[in-house]
């Protein structure tokens, strides 16, 4: 009996010991989890898709026919700049660190990351996934950018303009409201871009397209759209991109995640409805590049609040979207006379300030862990507008400087007899037949 005891006891050690050494080790291995990681790398997939072939596609069928394969060297040229400098700087300073105003280098050129190491912002999925899935948030924002100043910039210009820009604007913007910085502190909510990428990009536009002036023909010329068809696909590309966009801001393949693509699909669905029947009642009749537009807005509106709000929210922004971007690319863009090619600002910069400031007042705790407006948290709405401000003022005002820099190098405009002849054959030597 006392042999049987003690071989019962050794037994139950050695279960013990094997416990104590499997558990650790069981946990490390666990901490990165393959459903986030499979629903990561779709997410990424899908939001690179935005830009090549969504973007390219969506601006170059609204464009001439001259300047078409431009249009589309613009985005191809945003996705390997921004790409390689993400991997050399970008990510870091924008991830990496915990300071208000900037991160640190100790991620310069991925130096550090290995297969088992994750970001603190997305602890389930590998940080080398977490990386990939944010660089193409950044070629995104770059690549918007180019709308306002489609049909006159000159193609050495807007390589420079995208390289200073991604540095000085979007980098510690970034940083600021995702990494960390003194506006995550602040409270602002911004789950997949309103400011980020769609206001920043907006104003960038704006003030490049003020800063270079109107194009020749403006406003005396039939300057239509080359290929209609063309920017609905592109639409159609962008509309599926965004569920990688705003599904995938939620980190992993969970509730959130379903929530934000649902807000996101009806709120561009309430969009290009509402645009489509303003038109129809101003116009008796309803464009196509109108509805395209309205289910832009709705997609760009919904991108701050759509893992904060429920998805009959994303109906009721969808809507105001509609209506609001309609407003500011026909009335607010007649009056202060300014040529924002393909309505960035007008679509992006005022959706994105739009969807920013509603998401301080439909958040649902239960959805995103904050209270809005609705729910007796009218703060939140005063903590939105003074995110909207500094990122306005900011990109506003860098913006500015850049352009003023890269002119002192290379001139921003073509020339009127390179305009006329089209950038296609003027900046790549190309021209559709």
């Amino acid at each position: 009996m006392a042999g049987y005891l003690r071989r019962a006891a050794a037994m139950a050690a050695s279960i013990g010991s094997a416990l104590i050494i499997v558990s650790p080790a069981h946990a490390t291995g666990s901490e990165i989890n393959t459903a986030d990681t499979a629903w990561m790398i779709v997410a990424t997939a899908l939001v690179l898709m935005m830009t090549i072939p969504g973007l390219a596609l969506f601006y170059s069928g609204m464009v001439r026919k001259k300047n078409v394969l431009a249009t589309m060297a613009q985005s191809l040229a945003a996705v390997t700049l921004i790409s390689i400098l993400w991997v050399a700087f970008g990510y870091s300073l924008c991830f990496v660190g915990d300071g208000p105003w900037i991160g640190t280098l100790d991620r310069w050129f991925l130096a550090g990351m290995t297969m088992d190491s994750v970001n603190p912002a997305a602890k389930t999925i590998p940080e080398s996934l977490f990386m990939l899935y944010q660089m193409t948030f950044a070629i995104i924002t770059v690549a918007l950018v180019a709308g306002s100043v489609a049909d006159r910039m000159r193609f050495s210009a807007y390589l420079l303009f995208s390289v200073a820009w991604f540095i000085f604007v979007y980098i510690p913007l970034a940083h600021w409201v995702w990494g960390g910085g003194f506006l995550a502190s602040t409270g602002v909510l911004d789950f997949a871009g309103g400011l980020v990428v769609h206001l920043s990009a907006g104003t960038g536009g704006l003030v490049a397209a003020k800063v270079m002036g109107r194009r020749h023909g403006y406003g005396t010329e039939n300057l239509s759209p080359f290929d209609l068809s063309l920017a609905v696909m592109g639409t159609g590309l962008l509309w599926v991109g965004w569920f990688g966009f705003n599904g995938g801001s939620a980190g992993a393949a969970n509730s959130r995640a379903v929530m934000a693509i649902i807000a996101t699909h009806l709120a561009a669905c309430a969009g290009a409805l509402t645009w489509g029947a303003i038109e129809w009642s101003i116009r008796r009749k309803p464009s196509v590049l109108g509805m395209i537009s309205g289910a832009v807005a709705g997609l760009g509106t919904i991108t701050p609040a759509s893992g904060f709000v429920a998805p009959w929210h994303g109906i009721v922004i969808g809507i105001i979207a509609g209506a609001v971007c309609y407003w500011a690319c026909t009335w607010l863009k007649h009056r202060f006379n300014y040529d924002d090619s393909l309505d960035v600002f007008g679509v992006h910069g005022i959706g994105g300030l739009t969807g920013t400031l509603l998401g301080g007042v439909f958040a649902t705790s239960a959805i995103g862990g904050t209270a809005g407006l609705i729910e007796s948290h009218p703060q939140q709405v005063l903590i939105q507008l003074y995110g909207v401000a500094v990122t306005f003022v900011w990109s506003a005002g860098v913006s500015f400087v850049l352009l003023k820099l890269v002119g002192l190098f290379v001139p921003l405009r073509v020339s009127r007899e390179h305009e006329l002849e089209g950038l296609d054959i003027s900046q790549h030597g190309e021209a559709l037949q």
